[in-house]
């Protein structure tokens, strides 16, 4: 029998082998046979989604080619800086050269030209360093590196978002380029493919056919194993019901552990960009079943992941059918009034949105809010604003005119672009280079879960939001004829925000302070927008900061703080607990006028798109 690629099988079975070193293997055949088939396959699910898709990308090319084509035209224009740089780099790279020379020939110690930033995990093996060669190509990769984006960063007379934008790509680019990310320059990989005689790049090309496969021709970067979790049975396992739905959510009221609980519900308001059982991975890390467990009556919206043909709701759909609705049906399950809201990152835009337009409507159903990493004011978003200009929100809206939706997979790029290096090139390694399998990891699991954007809520958010940053000014936006104030929200809050946030950088979610005049307590932890929100008391990974003050600049906020040792979850703890009224008799689903539809954690959350 003759494979595909003109070798017969008995041929490679009458090779000796001693001789492996140059025999084929016949698992190698078979391997890269069935990789031609699947191949043909792709090509044709690559022409199927771009028609569906019409070859929407966040890093759009055109967008790219302009920012670098005027950043050109200042350089030439004024090319000192340039120059300057240039010089640096030479001047630097000799440096690098002589120190090197005398390490190998004259075996002289010498001090580094350049070191890998502290957080930089790309060079953790010790052959960085303890290999001559391998510790010069590092060294050289981080001279170009520093220089080029310095040279970008420093060119005069261009406008900051084309600046930014142009080092933002800068970064990509340098960032791909690392000699970590290939098998001939990464001694990882090299040891990786000597010992398993190159099954492990076998095995990385398989895992890459079926990451194009399972994205249908795009490439869906597998994060963590999918098959290791599933919902309800062991993540998202808190017992509870659904007890209230509409087009675009769920509500679940959670199952108390508590005999008494506190005469307030708490209702948690999560981002609809991502999926709500972040705050319900496992048991350990579970911020809903830490909240029951101190002994609230705890509500949470899950959103509906949504198709065409919800592509007309807005914003103002969200806030009447998402916590409106949600404080309507609390009453009729709980038999309660008044509640406490809490939300998170855009879930808070939503919550304090809400707040406004009931303030308007003297609805005062809600008696305090809390603030995870949530934006108000909108000046600074960080590398997030990269993608927000006209131009871009053009094309952005044409395509979602288009499908109706935006898909969850390009919100994800988006997000994982801005930390590459961790969210991308790591699994490129591990999965394409070392043909590793990513391991089960919660987190990893609930960030590959995409959810899409309505096309009339995204379009409206992004231009309000980000783009002309309205909703901090009175009346700037109108939610279901209502003129939003957030002066108008005089109830106590609690914002928390994260010092490593990418996504929601602290220093403008402190803003938020400024536009709200109830009682208002700001706390920051450490991590960034996710792991520092995520931070059960029982791990003692992470601490935060407090200060009762609250001055106009976040640095004087910070630098009046004080660092605690543990959890902002225990700090929260007792100050919600001032806001929840007394305690009652525990309250279950299905006491009050609500029949449960379904188990926790309901059926909008399953709907997987990639």
């Amino acid at each position: 029998m003759t494979s595909r690629f003109g070798f017969k099988r008995e041929d490679t079975r009458s090779v000796k082998q001693s001789d492996g070193d140059v025999a084929v293997n016949l698992q190698v055949l078979d391997a890269l046979t069935k990789v031609a088939e699947r191949s043909r396959k792709l090509v044709n699910l690559y022409a199927e989604r771009t028609k569906a898709d019409d070859e929407y990308q966040v890093i759009d090319p055109r967008t790219v080619a302009n920012a670098f084509q005027e950043l050109a035209a200042k350089a030439a224009a004024n090319p000192r800086g340039i120059i300057n740089e240039q010089i640096a780099f030479w001047v630097d790279m000799m440096q690098l050269w002589q120190r090197t020379t005398a390490r190998i020939l004259l075996q002289q110690p010498v001090e580094p030209v350049i070191k890998p930033a502290p957080d930089d995990k790309r060079f953790k093996n010790e052959v960085w360093v303890e290999n001559p060669l391998f510790d010069f190509m590092k060294q050289c990769y981080l001279l170009l590196s520093q220089h080029v984006q310095s040279a970008v960063r420093n060119v005069e007379g261009i406008d900051p978002h084309t600046s930014r934008k142009a080092q933002f790509y800068t970064r990509q680019l340098v960032d791909a380029l690392s000699p970590t990310n290939f098998a001939a320059t990464n001694p990882d990989v090299l040891k990786a493919t000597v010992e398993s005689r190159g099954e492990n790049l076998i095995r990385g090309l398989d895992h890459l056919i079926e990451d194009l496969e399972r994205g249908q021709g795009r490439l869906s970067l597998k994060m963590s194993d999918l098959s290791a979790f599933k919902l309800g049975e062991n993540i998202a396992t808190s017992p509870g019901k659904v007890v209230f739905q509409n087009d675009l959510m769920q509500l679940i009221q959670y199952e108390p552990s508590t005999d008494t609980v506190y005469r307030r519900p708490l209702l948690i308001i999560p981002p609809w960009i991502n999926k709500f059982y972040i705050l319900d991975l496992k048991p350990k890390n579970s911020l809903i079943k830490w909240c029951v467990d101190q002994g609230h009556t705890v509500f949470v919206i899950s959103w509906v992941n949504p198709d065409a043909e919800l592509a007309k709701k807005g914003f103002a759909d969200y806030l009447l059918e998402g916590p409106l609705a949600a404080l309507g049906a609390i009453k009729r399950a709980a038999g309660e009034d008044e509640a406490n809201v809490v939300g998170y990152c855009i879930g808070g835009t939503l919550a304090v949105s809400a707040l406004a337009y009931m303030a308007a409507k003297k609805d005062r159903r809600v008696k305090s809010a809390t603030l995870f990493a949530s934006l108000l004011d909108f000046s600074d978003v960080g590398d997030i604003a990269v993608f927000i200009d006209e131009e871009q929100l053009k094309l952005l809206d044409d395509h979602m005119d288009r499908l109706g939706y935006l898909d969850g997979r390009h919100m994800a790029e988006a997000f994982n672009l801005l930390r590459e290096n961790d969210l991308i090139w790591f699994f490129v390694v591990n999965n394409y280079l070392l043909g590793r399998e990513p391991v089960a990891f919660d987190l990893l699991y609930w960030n590959s879960d995409s959810t899409r954007m309505p096309a009339a809520m995204h379009s409206f958010y992004l231009r309000s939001m980000y783009h002309q940053n309205v909703l901090k000014e009175p009346g700037g936006i109108t939610l279901a004829d209502v003129p939003i104030d957030l002066r108008k929200v005089k109830i106590p809050t609690y914002f928390l925000s994260t010092r490593e946030d990418h996504i929601a950088p602290w220093r403008s979610t402190y803003a938020g302070t400024r536009l709200l005049s109830g009682p208002k307590r700001f706390v920051l932890g450490a991590s960034g927008h996710v792991a520092g929100v995520i931070n059960p008391p029982t791990s003692k990974k992470y601490g935060y900061w407090t200060n009762e003050e609250l001055p106009v600049e976040p640095e004087a906020w910070l630098s009046g703080a004080v660092f605690h040792e543990g959890s902002w979850w225990e700090d929260w703890a007792n100050w919600i607990a001032d806001h929840a009224g007394t305690r009652v008799p525990a309250r279950k689903p299905g006491d009050g006028e609500l029949t449960p539809i379904e188990d926790a954690p309901g059926s909008y959350v399953k709907l997987r798109i990639s």
